[in-house]
This record gives C-alpha cells, sequence and structure tokens, in this order.
C-alpha cells in the first residue's frame, strides 16, 4: 500500500494506528499531545497512559484509541532539538522505525503520523521532513502499510531552501516561457491585421516584427514534433500503429530488469492498481498513473514523453505537477517520496495514491 500526505487535523484520520508526538511523563500540554487527549477522550486515555509511566527519548508505548477513529494510540517522544549534535537526528528516525515496526507487529494495515518534534521541541521542519520520508522508503520496499503523513497546515511543511530556490526557479522560467508563447500568439494575430489594413501604424508594425523575430531565435524548451518527408495514405498509418502503451510499459520493465514488485513500489502504486494494468491490455491509464512509472522505471525526458503518448498523454507546460515531474526526470532524481515532497508544497498533490 502506498505513502500519502494529506493537510488535516490527525484525530479526523481513520487508520487503525494514530502516533502521538507525547510527553515523556504521563501527561499532556498542548499541540498534537493535546489534541489525540481530547479526542480520545481524555481521562480514560489518561489514566492508560499513567499505566506506562515515563517513555524515553526515541521510545514508545501503546494503548487504546478510546474514541478516535482508530484501534491504538502509538505514543512516542522526540528530542528535543539543541543543535543537531546530541543524537536528534538519531533519536527521531528511531521514533519513526519503533512505531512502524510496532505496527507491523500488531498486525495494522494502516498507521498516521504527525511531523515528530516538530512543534515546541524545536526539530528543524525540512529536517524531521526528510527523516520521516527515509524511514518511510526504507520501510515500504520490505513491507506492507499505508502510511499517511499529516501536516495540520502549510507553516508545519517544509523543504529545504535550496530545493525551493530550484524548483522556484524551473517553474518561473517555464511559467515565463508559456506566457510568451500566448502573447507571441496573439500579436501574431493583431499583426496580420495590421498588414492587412492600408492605414497600418509603421511603427506598431516594426515593433510587432521585432518581438516576432526574437521569440522565433529563442530555443525551444518542449520537444518539437518532426514532420514525416512523405505524406503516407491512411491504410499505410493503420499499418504501421505503434505499440501499445501496455505492451511498452512491459517491455521497458523486462529491459529495466526490475520484477512487477519493485516497480509498483517504487512507483507508489497499490498491487492491485498495478495488477490491473498488467491484466487488462487495454487499460487507459490516468497521466499522474503514468509519471509515476516513469519514476519508477527511471525513464529519461524523452522516454517519459513517449510512454505518455502511448497512453494518449503529454506533459503541459502550464500544469505544476508536470514542469516538476519533468524537472525530476530531467534531474534524474527518480526517489517518488522526495518527489511527492515536493509536489505537495507546490500544488497540495501527490502522485501513485
Amino acid at each position: 500500500m502506498p505513502f500519502k500526505i494529506v493537510r488535516k487535523d490527525i484525530t479526523h484520520v481513520k487508520v487503525d494506528v494514530i502516533v502521538n508526538t507525547a510527553n515523556p511523563k504521563p501527561i499532556y500540554a498542548s499541540g498534537t499531545d493535546l489534541a489525540i487527549y481530547q479526542a480520545a477522550g481524555a481521562d480514560e486515555l489518561l489514566a492508560e497512559r499513567k499505566k506506562v509511566g515515563c517513555i524515553e527519548r526515541g521510545d514508545i508505548a501503546v494503548t487504546g484509541a478510546y474514541a478516535l477513529n482508530a484501534k491504538y494510540i502509538i505514543h512516542t517522544v522526540g528530542p528535543v532539538w539543541v543543535d543537531g549534535k546530541h543524537e536528534e537526528f538519531e533519536i527521531l528516525e528511531s521514533c519513526y522505525e519503533k512505531s512502524l515496526q510496532k505496527a507491523l507487529e500488531l498486525g495494522c494495515d494502516s498507521i498516521a503520523f504527525p511531523l515528530i518534534s516538530t512543534g515546541v521541541y524545536g526539530f528543524p521542519k525540512d529536517k524531521a521532513l526528510q527523516i520521516a520520508v527515509s524511514v518511510f522508503s526504507r520501510f515500504l520496499l520490505q513491507n506492507e502499510m499505508q502510511i499517511i503523513l499529516v501536516v495540520f497546515d502549510k507553516k508545519a511543511f517544509q523543504l529545504s531552501r535550496q530545493l525551493v530556490g530550484e524548483i522556484d526557479s524551473y517553474i518561473d522560467a517555464n511559467y515565463i516561457r508559456q506566457k510568451r508563447r500566448t502573447e507571441y500568439s496573439r500579436r501574431l494575430f493583431r499583426r496580420s491585421r495590421i498588414e492587412s489594413d492600408i492605414t497600418c501604424d509603421s511603427e506598431v508594425y516594426e515593433e510587432c516584427s521585432r518581438y516576432t523575430e526574437a521569440e522565433e531565435s529563442k530555443p525551444e524548451l518542449l520537444m518539437s514534433v518532426p514532420m514525416p518527408e512523405k505524406a503516407m495514405s491512411l491504410e499505410e498509418e493503420l499499418e504501421n500503429v505503434g505499440m501499445s502503451f501496455h505492451d511498452k510499459l512491459f517491455e521497458l520493465i523486462g529491459k529495466s530488469g526490475m520484477d512487477n514488485k519493485d516497480v509498483w513500489k517504487r512507483a507508489n502504486l497499490d498491487r492491485k492498481h498495478f495488477s490491473k494494468i498488467q491484466c487488462d491490455e487495454k487499460y487507459h491509464p490516468k497521466k499522474k498513473t503514468v509519471m509515476v512509472l516513469c519514476i519508477a522505471l527511471e525513464l529519461d525526458l524523452e522516454q517519459a514523453k513517449d510512454l505518455l503518448a502511448r497512453a494518449d498523454w503529454a506533459f503541459s507546460p502550464s500544469s505544476k505537477v508536470d514542469l516538476i515531474v519533468q524537472k525530476a526526470i530531467i534531474d534524474k532524481q527518480y526517489d517518488i517520496y522526495q518527489l511527492n515532497l515536493v509536489l505537495f508544497q507546490y500544488t497540495n498533490e501527490i502522485l501513485g495514491v
């Protein structure tokens, strides 16, 4: 089962296990801890929590979920951030790893996490996010479980400044080019009208000409479609129909050396979805499904465009999702979990679920 990110109150998520960012002592005070106690029924939950006693940082304890829409609450105590040199990273990693292992032992199919230690404990959000996703990624390669990362608001979700800067620059550059194309088309239309007008203003005409020449001299970011050297008849075209999406996909999988399980896990798809693609030769996938398969198979940009085209799709220069996926492919960044962090930051969307 896949990993996803949602923005909501964690107490409203329906899962087998809700993870609580607990106080080391059997008390509750603020933030996620307070919200979970109040939603579950503070008196009953606190009574059971007191039986557990103190919890060491990086460790866990399990209680019932009471009024929550879950079976269990796993209480884990995260690190207090000092400077990153006091085992903060190791302790935080332990919180996630032990919680997942316990959920597995309990026979659970789904678990919801907050971003542990990023509240009053002050752990930098971008670093905490990377630790969480790294642990999830390793776990899901070996195990089956629905993992949901729950963020309450935009402030709780931060990527590194360097990554944000690179993505911003890429999106801005491509949006600017798309806007120029749109304006260029409008000006060409106006120019054709000016040329046909006897009373044409020569200065306006020259300005349009200069703009047109400048635009035509700029390199294209998108792949241009080559024109056939010789037109073929309809019968000839139909005799030369290319490989279907289904056949091309499984040809690529065969060449990759991966087995099917590797592919659907790396694509953040569930087994049932992938089985449907495999069994139905005429299956028409959604665009996002094709994109995650491109990421899982580590295709280059031309291969990705080809696979999309075989499913009647294409990258759009006016879609932030498409631009971010293209940048990941160009940069050879094929980790679907890291890609989904970026997508969620910019679009509130993720791929594969």
